[in-house]
């Protein structure tokens, strides 16, 4: 039996198509909001860091009313490092609404996000968005869209998919490229007539997947989940447990509390039945995977198989001489638990304590961008601790030792090509097709993972910052042999103390300063780079040594260049095998791995031995 009066669907896209500007319009036009209610932008985005940089890092759920039928809705994030997000929300849904940028077509997330949709056998509906830019290209989209579902061995079915054109931003959608639709009344119609309702076996016993993870001070852990056949009701019996360990005993709970979703906020109900995506406490060591039943029919779902983590870093205690100062939480037991806390929301990370070392522990995510996201939220919280340059995770596959390959998208202006492709053939890249797109030219490679740290900032430099550039694992292959990792080296503070302009002046010359005047620093700290390939020692902290002699020019004024002040993936980028990442709630300062110059040159020494 289905229920006709629920729908279950999830936006999907590559980052920065759309989605929760589309999602914000659909909220207001279902009448969620009050007429004189003053609403945020991208309201979805209720993280600080996802408001600031302007993505979505974790899934949200939602639910508008078209009529009398309900349609919760899920906004996933765009970004290939939270695909571990996307992987296990589609297990909730029974379609899917993929949106296509008018202008930049199906990109590499879009391709990933929308082969885990098919392989699910949702239905699909084709949401062709920003129709109204200046430089869309609709009909060409549509049939890279067209392209991609045969690539993907769509059914029959899925290719011939509803398409839509929307304007995310100014709320409306039409069934045709040519006239321009009042409202999004045509998306919601067709997602009500396309995407079934949920198979809804109210007769059988309790089931339920959790999907989803969020946490409150107050109650704990709450799970969150579709269900899949029966009836729940608030202080039933239930009981957890997991297809992957078939062994362990059932843990025994009670669902002190039920929820269901409505407009932006969870409204609490006293039973649920199902088809219904729910929040539920009561469960303490409830995780991502685990099937909650009812007791007397225990039956384990199986679980998406969330790919494996490819990059990995060491997070470790700060220290540094200035350990201690700026943070609230720096010992290695509050780290420790804040990681393994973390691993409770997010699949995709892998937490593990280092051999022999009790203060370090190696963290595993999908990319750069998960890794710095969750620094810099625990820099937020008052953390303290540094970090290793990030490093790719190695397989032995048949004898043969593989590293990740990831496939890489870039739009870039057709004077920019030579440069882009040059840097890409020198970090071990293929290329795999290049096609026109307009004045622009879209390029698609084949690079190993290691290849692509620290490329992001040369690339906006050699495309003049005009060029867009989207990776996502692919394979693991054969290594590629040796990639330089960085042609350039590091300025290292010499002493103690306060950086003095007189120092700064003399050390401008050997490259460029990435300090001020009266920043603290200390001894084997990073203050700039140098285009040599070696590492200069210099004393930021050198005064002027006032005599009673006068020199004509001695009383010129000293002017300094503006010091580049690097962001947290800058820093990671820029980070070399020997030096480290200290992070702290004010600052982050560059260090190498051994502060002690005498000790770092006979380090040196013996490696080269």
């Amino acid at each position: 039996m289905q229920n006709e009066k629920l729908r279950n669907v999830a936006i999907i896209a590559h980052v920065d198509h759309g989605k929760t500007t589309l999602v914000d319009e659909m909220l207001k036009q279902s009448g969620v909001y009050r007429e004189n209610q003053t609403v945020v932008e991208r309201v979805m985005d209720s993280n600080d860091l996802e408001r600031e940089r302007g993505i979505t890092i974790l899934a949200k759920n939602t639910a508008v009313w078209y009529h009398d039928v309900k349609i919760n809705i899920v906004d996933t994030p765009g970004h290939a490092d939270f695909g571990g997000e996307v992987e296990r929300i589609l297990k909730m849904v029974n379609g899917v609404i993929l949106l296509v940028d008018a202008a930049e077509g199906p990109m590499p997330q879009t391709r990933s996000v929308l082969s885990k949709a098919l392989e699910l056998g949702h239905k699909v509906i084709v949401v062709v968005n920003k129709i109204d830019r200046p430089d869309q290209r609709i009909h060409e989209v549509v049939d890279e869209v067209l392209e991609l579902l045969l690539d993907l061995n769509a059914t029959d079915e899925q290719f011939e998919s509803p398409t839509l054109f929307c304007s995310g931003r100014q709320g409306t959608a039409s069934y045709s490229p040519d006239t321009a639709g009042t409202d999004l009344t045509p998306l919601f119609e067709t997602i009500v007539n396309y995407i079934p309702g949920p198979e809804a076996e109210v007769e059988k016993p309790f089931q339920m997947l959790v999907s989803s993870i969020d946490y409150s001070e107050f109650v704990g852990r709450i799970a969150i989940g579709r269900i899949e056949r029966g009836t729940i009701k608030q202080n039933q019996e239930i009981a957890v447990c997991n297809y992957h360990t078939p062994d362990a005993a059932p843990q025994k709970a009670k669902a002190t509390a039920l929820y269901e979703f409505d407009g932006l906020g969870k409204v609490p109900v006293q039973e649920a039945t199902a088809g219904n995506i729910i929040a539920l406490s009561g469960i303490g060591e409830v995780t991502i995977g685990d099937t909650i039943c009812a007791t007397d029919c225990i039956e384990p779902m199986e679980f998406v198989k969330i790919s494996a983590p490819t990059i990995e870093m060491t997070f470790s205690v700060n220290d540094s001489p200035f350990a201690g100062r700026e943070g609230k939480f720096v010992t290695s037991r509050q780290l420790r638990e804040r990681l393994f806390r973390e691993t409770m929301k997010d699949v995709s990370l892998r937490v593990t304590e280092m051999e022999g070392a009790t203060d370090s522990f190696n963290v595993a995510g999908r990319g750069e961008m998960s890794l710095s996201i969750l620094m810099e939220t625990m820099r937020r919280e008052g953390y303290e601790f540094q970090v290793s340059p990030p490093r790719v995770l190695y397989q032995e596959i048949d004898g043969v030792k593989c590293e990740p390959i990831e496939r890489l998208v870039v739009d870039v202006p057709a004077d920019c090509v030579g440069a882009v492709m040059e840097k890409i053939g020198s970090r071990k890249g293929d290329l795999l097709e290049m096609n026109p797109v307009g004045e622009r030219m879209k390029l698609e490679f084949l690079v190993p993972a290691r290849g692509l740290f620290g490329y992001r900032n040369e690339f906006l430099t050699d495309t003049k910052g005009e060029g867009i550039m989207a990776s996502i694992f692919d394979s693991y292959a054969p290594m590629k042999g040796e990639i330089q990792r960085r042609s350039t080296g590091s300025l290292v503070a010499f002493e103690t103390g306060d950086a003095v302009t007189y120092g700064l002046f003399n050390a401008q010359e050997r490259g460029a300063l990435f300090i001020g005047p009266g920043t603290p620093v200390y001894a084997g700290m990073i203050v700039g780079e140098t285009p040599k390939a070696e590492d200069i020692s210099v004393n930021v902290c050198k005064k002027k040594q006032l005599t009673n002699m006068r020199a004509s020019g001695s009383d010129d004024a000293l002017r300094l260049v503006t010091p580049k002040k690097l962001s947290l993936e800058q820093c990671l980028e820029f980070l070399a095998d020997d030096e480290l990442l200290e992070c702290t709630p004010e600052n982050l300062r560059l260090r190498k791995r051994i502060l002690d110059h005498g000790d770092r040159m006979r380090a040196l020494k013996n490696s080269q031995k």
